[in-house]
């Protein structure tokens, strides 16, 4: 039976390629999607992508993820030190989570050292580009196999 794993990405990642490179690299978001979808198909998992510049919007995702999704990875980027309110629905999530970021969040401003949802997600990946999203497929397909709920 095929894993079915959700991809929430948060403020201004529909801008990747095109700002702060020396963070965030050259790599498109319809590139990315592209990259993670066909990785996905190879390895037999079915991967949606979701993204959303609007907190609540994230939150209604998740929530909706509970009833759809066997895991999810979440880069809920500047929500990941604000919102209390993701940090929730993760919680009510009760399935395998990763937090991912393309950045190496404690290698940049204070602020950014904070998640608050680190405590609530099954793992987390930071500081590897956008080959992170690969990582996070990769992990959470182990995680699923492995029944590591």
């Amino acid at each position: 039976m095929k894993e079915n794993i959700i991809i929430i990405n948060g403020p201004n990642l529909n801008l990747l390629g095109k700002r702060e490179k020396s963070h965030y690299g050259n790599v498109t978001y319809s590139e990315l999607e592209k990259i993670c979808l066909e990785y996905a198909k190879n390895k037999d998992i079915n991967v949606i992508f979701k993204q959303s510049n609007i907190e609540g919007e994230i939150v209604t995702i998740i929530q909706q993820a509970r009833e759809k999704y066997d895991g999810l990875i979440i880069n809920a980027a500047g929500f990941t030190h604000t919102s209390v309110a993701i940090r929730d629905a993760l919680t009510i999530f009760k399935k395998p989570s990763i937090e991912l970021h393309i950045s190496n969040i404690y290698k940049r401003e204070e602020f950014r050292h904070k998640s608050l949802i680190s405590g609530v997600v099954t793992g987390i990946i930071c500081g590897l580009g956008v080959n992170g999203y690969i990582l996070a497929i990769n992990a959470m397909q182990e995680l699923l196999k492995n029944a590591n709920r």
